[in-house]
């Protein structure tokens, strides 16, 4: 039997944890043996019931300050190259490294022969020389690299041992869904799940809901009550907390409320600034049958159809998105269409199928799948 040795940086509730979250619940499952090298208070802490499950632990946050943040990311990788080495002399043994963020314990794998599998969620080229310095040290260590979309895998150089895997969702998570277009549509609202990072577009959010006074807009942000607090007071947005047709809510663990409460979800991540590579938000809102709104570049960008499931539009343009919005919540036979799309489309990413490729991934055909992992028995 392969063992795995998990890492992950930061364990939150955004989209690659909840991917990784979903791919070792089917791996324990299997009855595969498992350590989680990673930090506390996220999904991925719903992990800690299985027993074939190892977990380590180790605290770790992001920073307002770049210069914390960087000494802090630097520290996690020292103490994860050398806690790696505990593996030196276990056999069959694969370093799983989820996100590009586990540059430590990549090297270490590399340095002690076993094998490294990246889980690729970024996309570095659209991003700053840090990240293309770690997607090139990914390139040069991983044995394979899993990617969550073909416009994601195309700007990799390397093109032997790719894999393109896009994301799914647990059947449990989509269990607890309500898909029912009559209903979205007469509530009227608008959805965003987001963070506090600029390239996010929740300033657009916010605007949108100042531009659309009859229509109700929540925004869920994946971050403390405390900072969203000093986001909005720092850019003179307090104004608009808890009033009026916005609503903002912190950290969530639980998210499936906020779509089957919802008519219309968008994303708004400038894709000047960076490019979703897959975007599980847009799936999880066309699993409740929710139609999206989204940038017209990216991994995104490949999960809707113009004008059939949703919009793929510039998300600077606020004017057009005001329209998008308007001709959906304005529209029933329109609205009623868009919604019957998006949930057949995300029919097509199915979590047992997802699973299956990742896990011949990760194991690399050592150990044939003889049954498909039930979704009902474990996910």
């Amino acid at each position: 039997m392969i063992r795995i040795i998990c890492f992950h940086l930061f364990n939150d509730y955004s989209g690659s944890p909840k991917v990784l979250n979903m791919v070792l619940k089917g791996l324990l499952c299997k009855g595969e043996s498992i350590e989680l090298i990673t930090s506390k208070g996220g999904v991925l802490d719903e992990l800690s019931a299985y027993s074939n499950l190892k977990r380590y632990a180790y605290s770790y946050r992001f920073s307002t300050n770049p210069v914390v943040t960087m000494l802090r990311y630097g520290r996690v990788q020292l103490y994860t190259f050398f806690f790696a080495f505990r593996y030196i002399f276990c056999k069959n043994t694969v370093f799983y490294i989820n996100t590009l963020l586990p540059i430590g314990p990549a090297l270490a794998g590399r340095l002690m022969g076993k094998r490294v599998v990246y889980h690729y969620h970024e996309n570095a080229f659209a991003k700053g020389a840090f990240y293309k310095a770690l997607a090139w040290g990914m390139q040069k260590l991983a044995h394979e690299i899993i990617c969550v979309s073909a416009y994601q895998a195309s700007f990799l150089k390397r093109k032997k041992g790719v894999s393109v895997v896009p994301n799914a969702l647990p059947t449990e998570f989509v269990s607890r869904l309500h898909p029912n277009a009559e209903a979205a549509f007469e509530r009227k609202t608008v959805l965003m799940l987001s963070s506090l990072k600029e390239y996010k577009g929740t300033r657009e959010f916010i605007e949108l809901a100042n531009r659309l006074p009859q229509y109700k807009f929540v925004l869920v942000i994946n971050d403390t009550q405390e900072n969203i607090d000093k986001y909005l007071s720092d850019n003179n947005l307090t104004n608009i907390k808890g009033g009026g047709n916005l609503t903002i809510y912190p950290r969530q663990a639980d998210v499936t409320s906020f779509y089957n409460a919802a008519s219309v979800v968008v994303s708004l991540t400038n894709p000047k600034l960076v490019v979703e590579t897959f975007g599980l938000t847009p799936l999880e809102a066309m699993s409740a049958g929710l139609p999206v709104i989204v940038p017209n570049v990216g991994g995104i960008a490949e999960m809707v159809e113009n004008g059939v499931n949703g919009y793929k539009t510039d998300v600077q343009d606020l004017k057009q998105i005001q329209m998008q919005i308007g001709c959906m919540l304005t529209d029933k036979a329109l609205y009623t269409t868009l919604s019957k799309a998006a949930l057949k489309r995300s029919e097509k990413y199915k979590s047992a199928e997802t699973l299956s490729l990742l896990i011949k991934s990760i194991e690399n055909g050592k150990e044939q799948l003889k049954d498909t992992i039930s979704p009902n028995r474990c996910i």
